[in-house]
């Protein structure tokens, strides 16, 4: 499920500063904008290629990021022809702006877990160890969701994490644990079994905070068209499947 991808986070900031209006996709109709939380990269890489092959023509462009950013860019003017968010609230709140086409729709769910370096050589065991001293641990920021999740679990389970650092997306707190910057990193479950270079220590208090994934048309999408087909893609028999794989569960 490993595809090189092309994203557009460079043209989506451009666009919002209004300075490039070639960066906000004018007039070109075979071109659909897709922005989607950072922990879908793979999974929504995969749909992007099959959507690709059966729409012929079409040139479906990824921009990956914080769902809170991505939702914010949105709201600002952002060209984005599909919203796919990491949680319900980023969405709600374009929702009840009347920024979207039509009600959003629920298509997976993600819980937490922790990802060690290949080994665990600080011998995380529970989410407890996290807040041991000594320990580098990495968290997204409170403001997207995985970091919000993360206040929650630390809320229910009464630790009190003291990150070296908190990023901007879950695939910056996974880049920085790959790496061997850090020591743990709280990320979200299906980012821990699509790479390589981390191993996953779980904890039971991560089934009592769910993430909810939902998806929906902006209101002031350019290609409404191709974006409905793609949304139906991602609902689809073939969409559920991709997301049971990449470790995506899925709503009833």
């Amino acid at each position: 499920m490993r595809r090189l991808r092309r994203s557009v986070s460079a043209g989506a900031a451009l666009c919002v500063a209004g300075l490039v209006a070639t960066a906000c996709g004018g007039g070109d109709e075979r071109v659909v904008t897709v922005f989607a939380a950072a922990s879908l990269t793979d999974v929504f890489t995969e749909l992007e290629h099959r959507f690709e092959q059966t729409h012929d023509g079409v040139d479906v462009r990824l921009n990956f990021a914080g769902s809170s950013r991505l939702a914010q860019q949105i709201a600002e003017g952002a060209p984005a022809d599909v919203f796919a968010s990491a949680d319900t609230e980023p969405m709600r709140q374009l929702e009840t702006d009347g920024l979207l086409d039509g009600p959003p729709e629920t298509f997976a769910t993600n819980t937490l877990a922790i990802a060690v370096p290949r080994g665990n050589p600080a011998g995380i065991t529970r989410f407890a160890d996290l807040a041991g001293p000594g320990v580098t641990l990495v968290v997204c920021a409170p403001a997207v969701p995985c970091g919000s999740a993360t206040e929650e679990v630390e809320r229910r389970t009464g630790v009190t994490l003291r990150p070296a650092s908190e990023e901007a997306d879950v695939r910056s707190v996974l880049t920085k644990v790959e790496v061997g910057e850090a020591d743990a990193g709280l990320v979200y479950a299906t980012d821990v079994a699509n790479s390589d270079a981390v191993e996953e220590v779980a904890f039971p208090e991560a089934a009592e905070v769910v993430n909810t994934y939902p998806i929906a048309v902006p209101a002031a999408a350019e290609r409404t068209e191709p974006a409905h087909r793609f949304v139906e893609l991602v609902l689809s028999e073939e969409g559920r499947r991709l997301l049971r794989e990449a470790g995506f569960g899925l709503p009833g």
